[in-house]
């Protein structure tokens, strides 16, 4: 492995593969770089000289601009290197009229699960959705009590499992804020993953059980059932029948060869550092890639997270409509955080910080290397169905937990997490940790399904097909870690004001 990495040409910096002390004579390309600082595994240095104001480049894009004279050789991070993100922007279209979608090429099979819909599922759950945080410890009340009846048949495999997920909201909400809410969970109730779902309701909310019905996709609805608490006598063992009345259909779904491109993955990064974009994230974005091509569905979100690189997205829209939607969606999460005044810069995190990360601008450049070169098809609202093939922009926050909710909500039936600190946390769809280096995947073996720093010793072939292998295991129905550990959460994004 080389002691530093400049990921593209023009990069004005490099950075160390690991701890490298100041005096040292460090290889960069052609280009021979003494050390003027101690630099940290996945901290960057200088490669050549910058200027106050000048532009510092990495990923080739800007990453911020420099707040003193910097020499060749130094450490670059807060205390020289600051964000020149402001805020709105005049997005132009680019010259051409667009770009055409991949046409959908052949891929390799998985086992899974057809749907009546004709979707794709990864998993056979039975999912719990209370329509209101009262009844939240109801329902995981219900499904604890499920499992233990049905234990046979999750032994057997007949059924992956039977989860409740709680949340604190679905009442004294109003506006956008309920219909998020509600959109949100009608999202979840019609991923393929549950293969049947019991709603249920207190009774008095604000999210009304004939309204989160309305909002489900029609055809979604037969796997359905409801209960209201307020309207049962004995709503536990009311639940119960209910429950195992959907148990005993999803018994009955056995799993199938399928294409590759039946795929709909969520892509998400939480925790990320210094390597995170030179490892785990263009790791992704090959993947991605290819489930574009094959007439797969990849889903990007994090919106704040793509400030200051959003460009790199918007002009490979398909067509006008499609990069105007996107312009629109960055903007109007601009204007989000600018009417609660706060600047549009509010990130890297600590964390992030600490693994070398400067600048939001750093963040979002490595950040939509998961998506990869993909064609942008599609631009979703928070709670929209993600329907078509092709990669689709997600309206969410960086937040992992209400992000990767919505990707699941939006139909993702995996969603692949790089991480470069690691987090034990998964979400309702199988959540596959991706290690961005090697001491994460080594000291965290059961936080993490993949290490991507093999493709720094092994090289990118080796390292994608054993990632897709990975993959495809577990789309099959191997379990991630944060399955085996019972980590299964999901979190709604709360943007109005509380009754």
């Amino acid at each position: 492995m080389p002691e530093a990495l400049q990921v593209h040409a023009i990069d004005g910096v490099a950075v160390a593969l690991r701890p490298l002390a100041a005096g040292a004579i460090v290889q960069v390309g052609s280009t021979s770089v003494t050390l003027k600082d101690d630099i940290g595994q996945g901290h960057k240095f200088a490669v050549q000289p910058h200027a106050v104001g000048d532009a510092v480049v990495k990923y080739g894009l800007p990453i911020g601009r420099a707040t003193r004279a910097i020499v060749a050789g130094e450490h670059v991070h807060t205390h020289n290197l600051a964000t020149a993100l402001q805020g709105e922007v005049a997005y132009a279209p680019p010259a051409s009229n667009g770009v055409a979608a991949s046409p959908a090429a052949s891929g390799p099979q998985w086992l899974g699960y057809r749907r009546a819909d004709g979707r794709a599922a990864t998993r056979n759950e039975i999912w719990i959705l209370p329509t209101v945080g009262c009844v939240g410890l109801t329902a995981e009340q219900i499904a604890r009590a499920a499992e233990v009846r049905h234990a046979a048949l999750i032994a057997d495999g007949r059924i992956d499992g039977i989860l409740a997920f709680a949340h604190p909201h679905g009442c004294s909400q109003l506006g956008d804020d309920l219909g998020g809410t509600r959109a949100l969970l009608a999202g979840l109730a019609a991923n393929p993953n549950a293969a049947g779902v019991l709603l249920l309701g207190l009774g008095c909310e604000s999210n009304q059980m004939a309204d989160l019905l309305a909002a489900i996709p029609e055809a979604a609805r037969t796997k359905v059932r409801t209960l209201s608490s307020q309207g049962a006598g004995d709503e536990l063992a009311e639940a119960a029948v209910l429950v195992d009345d959907l148990v005993a259909q999803a018994a009955t779904a056995q799993r199938e060869p399928l294409p590759f491109g039946a795929l709909t993955v969520g892509l998400k990064c939480g925790g990320s550092d210094g390597f995170s974009g030179l490892t785990a994230n263009p790791l992704l974005g090959r993947f991605s890639e290819a489930l574009a091509a094959a007439g797969g569905t990849p889903v990007l979100t994090e919106i704040p997270e793509i400030f200051g690189a959003e460009h790199a997205l918007l002009d490979r829209a398909v067509d006008t409509a499609t990069f105007e939607a996107g312009a629109a969606l960055v903007n109007n999460f601009k204007r989000y955080y600018l009417d609660q005044g706060l600047p549009v810069s509010e990130n890297p995190s600590p964390g992030n910080i600490a693994g070398g990360i400067t600048t939001l601008e750093e963040k979002s450049a490595g950040a939509v290397q998961k998506a990869g070169t993909a064609p942008l098809c599609a631009v979703l609202a928070y709670g929209d169905q993600a329907v078509g093939p092709g990669l689709a922009l997600l309206e969410a926050p960086g937040n992992d937990a209400v992000s990767s909710t919505a990707l699941t909500a939006a139909g993702a039936t995996l969603v692949l997490f790089t991480t470069g600190r690691g987090t034990p946390l998964g979400f309702p769809a199988p959540t596959v940790k991706v290690a961005s280096n090697r001491t994460l995947a080594q000291t965290k073996p059961h936080w993490i399904d993949f290490d991507a720093s093999r493709v720094l010793d092994e090289g990118r072939d080796a390292a994608d097909s054993a990632f897709l292998d990975t993959l495809l295991a577990i789309a099959s129905g191997r379990k991630t870690a944060a399955e085996r550990a019972g980590q299964r959460a999901i979190a709604i994004w709360k943007k109005g004001v509380t009754l």
